[in-house]
């Protein structure tokens, strides 16, 4: 559990900007490991689920964020 807290204090610090292009390189890499899978290249397939776990804590912090600018967030 600590691994996880450290890795969203991580996400958290960053900018709009850099969470943003942190998405789409996340995204990126999903599709690497996809592809990897498909051609049996790929030795570690929690590498694939720890991927998707990546892209929900950013999406997480990106709407947390969206909702605190509308006003409506803690």
């Amino acid at each position: 559990m600590a691994k996880a807290n450290e890795k969203s204090k991580e996400l958290i610090s960053l900018d709009d900007t850099r969470l943003a292009k942190e998405l789409d390189d996340t995204y990126r890499q999903l599709f690497t490991l996809r592809l990897q899978v498909a051609t049996r290249q790929l030795q570690n397939v929690k590498s694939i689920s720890a991927t998707r776990r990546k892209i929900a804590r950013i999406k997480t912090i990106q709407r947390q964020r969206q909702l605190v600018a509308a006003g409506g967030g803690r």
